[in-house]
């Protein structure tokens, strides 16, 4: 860390005036939240975390990208499943019953959220798991020489397991480059990389490291163009956008409960015809029709449960129409009011001397996930420092190791400082502060 001979305080009013300056020079003016949903102070009451403390602060949890905080109605519905109507499935008695009605309601909910069918929504421990399986079972169908592409801005729960069937079958793995001036794909890159040979094209529809939102679409068309299928890893995008399924006209999407305040559960789309089609490794006696046939033993029903919970939660903070029509009042308003936190953390960052933002500026389409580093000081020495001060980022690579690597960085990777639905201006402002004193 560079040395000054300043005091403390002369950081303090430096940060405080700089902030001043950037919400009357940059940011505009605040204005007052639309109340067409649940006010953000009004959301906050139903976390049971935000009322922790650490060294005498509030604790402000930017650390939503890697898992967000869960709120009391997810944990009481899970509560309420394990405590009453536990069971296992598809038995005549009426706990059984229940399991399964509830099972069949969390898919149903999911498939609300995605604009898809309930038959189309299987559970897992994680997207990782569910790609991997997916995976082996579409690696059956292909031959050596084949071809799939991947990108190098991708968590590598969207690579390794396509990797794993270059090395176990011999099917070729294409690397869409990335930009690491803009944080985001190239392109030209990604066109070079389709061929007639291309069977999977794998790609994020965000970036959990550098918040980039990717042209899905655009790649789709691309998979379309050679008669190729689509993966998209949703986790670090459905947290902030509303995901059309039929619409984006994608194979699978995974999503993971847990980064929309919910428990560590997977949850995989995967077009009927598809899913009927594909042979997955089960059990002889387990079901053979979707979606069922994609879930492999005993399920984590209770977690099941709570990403039903999850999305109901959100669904909640409107209170007209389809849990559809809900959810997509909630998610053009939490993106209104994300977009402005992340123009004033970005902002407020970008004014001070020896920190570093990467991925695309604010008015490029991105998530509410911001990325930095600090001139002679590493990213764990960061986050341990903020941490003092009750604000809690992560730190590394995030699984997205290929980013830090072209990003020319170093194992201590990145600092991440994530949005979420609970998130105050007066944390944010806490935020830019803690990093000034940290950059001197």
């Amino acid at each position: 860390m560079r040395q000054d001979s300043s005091p403390v305080a002369a950081c303090c009013l430096l940060c405080n005036l700089r902030n001043l300056w950037i919400s009357l020079q940059i940011s505009p003016a605040p204005e007052p939240e639309v109340m067409t949903i649940a006010s953000t102070a009004e959301i906050r009451a139903n976390f049971p975390a935000l009322k922790r403390t650490h060294n005498n602060h509030p604790v402000a949890y930017f650390d939503g990208p890697g898992g967000t905080q869960v709120p009391r109605q997810v944990v009481e519905a899970m509560s309420d499943y394990l405590y009453n109507h536990n069971a296992n499935t598809h038995w005549a008695y009426p706990t059984s019953e229940e399991t399964d009605a509830a099972i069949e309601r969390a898919r149903q909910t999911c498939a609300d959220c995605l604009n898809a069918s309930p038959r189309e929504i299987a559970f897992g421990a994680n997207m990782t798991t569910l790609t991997f399986h997916l995976a082996r079972a579409l690696g059956k169908r292909w031959e050596a020489g084949d071809e799939m592409v991947v990108t190098e801005l991708d968590h590598h729960a969207n690579v390794a397991p396509w990797h794993y069937l270059k090395i176990e079958r011999g099917i070729n793995l294409r690397t869409v480059k990335m930009a690491p001036q803009t944080g985001q794909l190239d392109w030209e890159s990604f066109e070079q990389s389709v061929t007639k040979r291309t069977k999977l094209i794998a790609i994020g529809a965000a970036s959990n490291a550098l918040g980039t939102i990717n042209d899905v679409k655009r790649a789709i068309k691309l998979a379309r163009s050679v008669g190729a299928l689509v993966f998209v890893d949703a986790v670090h995008y459905v947290p902030h956008a509303l995901v059309d399924v039929q619409a984006l006209d994608c194979d699978f999407l995974g999503m993971s409960a847990y980064k929309f305040y919910g428990p560590h559960e997977g949850a995989l789309f995967g077009k009927v015809g598809l899913l009927e089609s594909i042979d997955f490794p089960k059990l002889i006696p387990a079901p053979d029709a979707p979606p069922e046939n994609v879930e492999t033993g005993t399920q984590n029903q209770e977690g099941i449960v709570g990403t039903g919970a999850a999305i109901d939660f959100l669904a909640s903070f409107a209170t007209t129409g389809s849990r559809r029509d809900q959810l997509s009042t909630v998610y053009d308003e939490l993106h209104q009011r994300s977009a402005a936190l992340t123009r004033k953390l970005w902002d407020g960052l970008a004014s001070i001397n020896g920190v570093r933002l990467y991925g695309p500026t604010p008015d490029l389409p991105r998530t509410p996930t911001v990325a930095f580093t600090i001139d002679g000081v590493s990213s764990t020495e960061v986050s341990r420092l903020l941490a003092t001060r009750g604000l809690f980022l992560s730190h590394g690579d995030f699984y997205a190791a290929t980013v830090v690597e072209r990003l020319g960085l170093g194992a201590e990777g990145l600092v991440r400082a994530g949005c979420a639905c609970y998130t105050t201006e007066e944390e944010i402002d806490r935020l830019i502060e803690g990093v000034c004193e940290i950059a001197r």
